[in-house]
């Protein structure tokens, strides 16, 4: 399952149902996703950025730091408090089952669909981006025949791939003038179940 930045950040595997109950809701995925590009925001300056209620955007940050998603940044009170996202690699990938199975199919289901709007949302607007950008954002689908080890080679390398940039999360300073936040998402998976791949 999902290992959101990395290996060589600090980890954390989620095994209370409770830490991914409190990801999976789609007002705290965007606020994490404008946290992410931001660095640090207010309830105010989400509320601005994502049409909820400042209110609504204060009680969903506390909810994120509760189970350790997001932490205050330092300075102003109240609703003018900045927080920012919590940096580590978070999996839960550990086969489970029961409330801990059905907590963490909730939440890459909405990890999924909400991947897969944004991805629209670009095709909509691909038009409208400056030619660079638009000869820069691809998306690829191919075949490959591996064995379980090489799977897990070739996942290894593109987080690695990845990982080249994550100190520009948190230190703007390093991101060059031209950048722009970019989504990437890859996934490997066996194409038909065992069974069928021995005929």
């Amino acid at each position: 399952m999902p290992d959101d930045l990395g290996h060589s950040l600090p980890k954390r595997t989620l095994r209370d149902p409770r830490e991914l109950r409190a990801m999976a809701h789609p007002v705290r995925i965007r606020i994490m996703d404008e946290l992410f590009i931001a660095g640090s925001l207010t309830a105010s300056q989400l509320s601005d950025r994502i049409g909820e209620s400042p209110a609504n955007c204060s009680w969903h940050l506390r909810q994120l730091a509760k189970y350790g998603y997001v932490e205050e940044a330092g300075g102003g009170t109240g609703r003018q408090r900045p927080w920012r996202p919590v940096i580590e690699s978070r999996s839960w990938g550990e086969r489970s089952e029961g409330e801990l199975a059905a907590a963490g199919a909730a939440m890459a289901d909405l990890m999924y669909r909400h991947e897969f709007a944004e991805h629209e949302e670009y095709r909509r607007r691909e038009d409208s981006e400056p030619q660079d950008w638009y000869d820069a954002a691809y998306w690829s689908q191919s075949f490959a025949w591996l064995t379980a080890a090489e799977l897990t080679e070739l996942k290894e390398a593109i987080v690695d791939l990845v990982l080249r940039y994550a100190e520009r999360f948190t230190d703007p300073a390093t991101r060059p003038t031209d950048a722009r936040a970019v989504r990437l998402v890859s996934w490997g998976f066996p194409a038909r179940p065992w069974s069928e791949d021995r005929k």
